[in-house]
Formats: structure tokens, sequence, C-alpha cells
């Protein structure tokens, strides 16, 4: 029988990434961690995929029903992998009416992108 892989802690991956960069050389184990818990979030082709058609309606958002169908899962399984993208700070979602239409948290992704690049923006 195979392991099951360890899970990393909670913490609060909502707040921005810590001012750390991986170019200024090693990083705090606390910071580590905050990037790994989000990087881990996108590390799924399904959840690559949604972000590339949420990053794509920036203004309106996009409907986990419109998901589902465009990545051919479930909506339960795009609502778990929206869920994923939403517990690291990733996506906010919006309810209108019985839909959550779900917008990328740009700010959040911009400090992720200046954690492993900072001349990136």
């Amino acid at each position: 029988m195979g392991s099951m892989p360890k899970a990393l802690p909670l913490l609060d991956t909502t707040a921005p990434v810590g001012s750390a960069t991986l170019a200024a050389g090693p990083v705090s184990a606390d910071d580590a961690l905050e990037i790994a818990l989000r990087l881990k979030a996108l590390a799924d082709p399904a959840r690559v995929q949604l972000m590339s058609m949420i990053l794509a309606q920036p203004d309106t958002g996009v409907c986990t029903c419109d998901l589902a169908p465009a990545v051919g899962l479930s909506e339960a399984t795009v609502s778990h992998h929206l869920k994923q993208l939403r517990d690291a700070g990733l996506v906010v979602g919006t309810r209108k009416g019985a839909n959550v239409f779900y917008r990328a948290r740009l700010d959040s992704l911009g400090a992720l992108c200046r954690v492993i690049d900072p001349a990136c923006c």
C-alpha cells in the first residue's frame, strides 16, 4: 500500500503572501509554507483550467454552472476545486441567486508572482 501524502498545515492563506522573495535567498520556514500552500492549490490540471477561465472574465466572473461543462467535470467536483482555490486566497465567490460567480483575486496572484519573480510586475 502507498502512503498518503503529508497534508500541509492550515494557515490563513487569504492574507497577502509574506514580503519574502525566492530570489532574495533562503526564505523562512513560515514564508515557504505560505508560498507552498498557494502553489499546491494550483498544482492540479483542472484548477489550472478553471483559473484560466476565471481570469478570462475579470469583470463579470464565471458561474460554477458554466465552468463544470467547460472542463468536463461535475458541478460538485468543480465546487471542490474552487474551494481549494478560494481557501488559498486565489479566487472569490459571489452568490447571485442560486448561482455562485467566481472572480480571480488579482492582488493575491500578483503577490504570488512577485514572490517567485520580483521583476514580474
